[in-house]
């Protein structure tokens, strides 16, 4: 009996708890909710016919991926590395990793610009091969893979850790070489985790801010984004500004929602 009334309990909050819990709810909604009530939608889906927003979603799409995808190329061994392996360093490693999710992404884009800047440790060296990074498309994909990659390598890592050490075991008892052992037995199990982890990365991607301005600018057509072009067009066009947001709000929303529902399936903490 008394399971089943703290059961009931869990299932059904009391009347003073939604009151307590309802204003922090209530006031992160009504600004997203604004975005679909002060401009039509009809009106919206016209200001995103903008060449500006055009241009800002599809360099955005482009570099997304492209970030992305590098962070699963080279975040995946690292998350492997991390999950299955004990050594010397390995929690100051995982403490550089998951750094970034903490520091300020402006500080993000001042490290770059010091790291990879025409002055910087290496870019200095780069210069000298004709190599400039600061202000192209390039940099606006190294911002984002700056910023998102720790979420990919974190979901991957859980990933990584919920499969059972021995079904790797029993696959290399068999003859099977750690390459075979990684695709047949390792990735496919923590599926789920990666593919999580690959919208999470992506829609860090999307919102990414402060390391993109400092390190690649906001030159139309080259490295302005959906969040920089927002910026640029509450200066002349409010009901721009307010498209290309409900934009990227529908994009991360949906994101969001795929990386919880993914990451639900094989219990991976959300980041």
């Amino acid at each position: 009996m008394r399971a089943a009334a703290a059961l009931r309990g869990r299932e059904r909050p009391g009347l003073r708890l939604c009151f307590g819990a309802a204003p922090l709810a209530l006031y992160i909604a009504l600004p997203l909710g604004a975005l679909f009530v002060v401009v039509p939608v009809g009106e919206l889906a016209s200001h995103l016919g903008s060449p500006m927003a055009l241009r800002a979603l599809r360099l955005t799409l482009e570099t997304t991926l492209a970030a992305t995808f590098l962070a699963v190329l080279f975040g995946t061994p690292l998350a492997y590395l991390l999950a299955r392996r004990e050594f010397r360093g390995r929690a100051a490693l995982d403490a550089l990793v998951e750094l970034p999710i903490t520091i300020p992404p402006v500080v993000a884009g001042v490290a770059l610009l010091l790291a990879f800047g025409r002055r910087g440790l290496l870019g200095r060296h780069l210069e000298l091969a004709g190599v400039s990074l600061p202000f192209t498309t390039i940099a606006v994909v190294m911002a984002q893979l700056f910023i998102a990659s720790p979420f990919f390598v974190k979901a991957a890592r859980a990933g990584f850790e919920s499969v059972e050490p021995r079904l790797e075991d029993a696959a290399r008892s068999l003859g099977a070489s750690p390459w075979r052992v990684f695709w047949t037995v390792s990735a496919p199990l923590a599926r789920p985790a990666l593919v999580s982890g690959v919208v999470l990365a992506w829609a860090r991607a999307l919102s990414e801010f402060g390391a993109t301005m400092m390190f690649a600018g906001n030159l139309p057509g080259r490295t302005q984004t959906l969040t920089l072009a927002v910026m640029t067009a509450l200066e002349t066009d409010l009901e721009t500004a307010v498209a290309v947001s409900a934009l990227a709000l529908v994009l991360a929303l949906a994101a969001l929602l795929g990386a919880r529902w993914l990451g639900g399936r094989v219990g991976v903490p959300n980041v």
